[in-house]
């Protein structure tokens, strides 16, 4: 197998030569570059990655932390991120939290140890002080961290208004709103809260019922919607606004229960994942754009390691899909 001095031989430059192109690290003239470049290329020499990150004090490669990778939002948006990343010549190293564990802070100790060169962060499981603490490049996929640490999220106040016009334009006057917990503060969480304002001043009644903070398995959500629409079904609702997972698992409930959707009880989902496609009814949702938000957070994470201008808070755009549930 070839090696640096193989490489500097056959270019007939010095091994420093060949050391400054690979790693970019000085100048190098253009005859030396193509020479050394046709004897890369003939002696088929691949270089030592670990060797060159060690000399750049880099890993290439981005943590990205998620609360569960079985919920089909998280999962996309990894898929994207590993993508993203692999294009940029980076690895990807994902973590998902799976509830309350020690996960995350792990993953935290090995931005600080170097392992990782950043970390791109979707999960709530942590308090925010354990984040702010690490001097490190960090990015925050819909979670605040008050502005301490680069955010991108979805205009979920947008997402909010448009369900609720979406809802009130339907006909519906009673709606059942299931959102996560309250004591867990995402941008996320602002659709809920002008859903319910749009809702109120049209004179729409709105129950707001909390989920559990962070669970995200359909096994859940399929045993909670059980227990949770027989608890209301003395308030004659006749409409439901969730994101797509638990709606999903609401529209397979109210059927077994003899409801028709959407004439009986219609049904607004929120995220736009694949899934919306296989009911029956076709669920109605405001998609999120995760191809885009991978992108940006891809750009931006890298940014910030590579000490480059970027945006500290980034919007993106969310659009109605429509289905057959209202």
């Amino acid at each position: 197998m070839a090696g640096i001095r193989d490489v500097a031989k056959k270019a007939h430059v010095g091994v420093g030569t060949v050391s400054r192109y690979l790693n970019k690290s000085g100048y190098v003239s253009e005859e030396s570059r193509e020479k050394i470049e046709k004897a890369i290329r003939e002696l088929d020499y691949q270089p030592n990655e670990l060797a060159r990150n060690l000399y750049h004090n880099r890993s290439s490669i981005i943590g990205v932390i998620v609360p569960d990778l079985e919920h089909p939002l998280f999962s996309k948006l990894s898929k994207y991120i590993e993508i993203k990343l692999y294009e940029k010549n980076y690895k990807t190293l994902i973590c998902n939290t799976v509830g309350v564990s020690n996960r995350e802070k792990e993953y935290l100790g090995m931005l600080e140890r170097n392992v990782v060169d950043g970390i791109i962060v979707a999960a709530h499981t942590l308090q925010s002080d354990e984040y702010l603490k690490i001097n490190r490049p960090i990015l925050a996929m819909d979670k605040d961290f008050k502005g301490q640490i680069p955010l991108i999220h979805s205009d979920h106040k947008k997402g909010g208004r448009i369900a609720a016009e979406a809802m009130i334009q339907a006909g519906c006057k009673n709606i059942l709103q299931f959102t996560p917990s309250s004591k867990v503060s995402t941008p996320s969480n602002q659709r809920h809260i002008v859903f319910e304002e749009i809702c109120r001043k049209q004179g729409v009644r709105v129950t707001t019922i909390e989920t559990n903070w962070n669970l995200f398995t359909n096994s859940y959500y399929r045993q909670y919607m059980k227990e949770e629409i027989d608890k209301y079904v003395d308030i004659n609702f006749d409409g439901v606004f969730t994101a797509d997972i638990p709606a999903i698992a609401c529209m397979t409930v109210l059927k077994k229960k003899g409801y028709r959707i959407p004439e009986d009880v219609k049904v607004m989902g929120y995220d736009g994942v694949d899934e919306i496609y296989m009911t029956d009814p076709p669920l109605t949702s405001i998609a999120q754009n995760i191809p885009e938000l991978a992108e940006r957070c891809v750009d931006t994470i890298l940014n910030i390691i590579e000490g480059k201008k970027y945006e500290k808070h980034q919007i993106l755009d969310v659009k109605l899909i429509k289905g057959s549930s209202l």
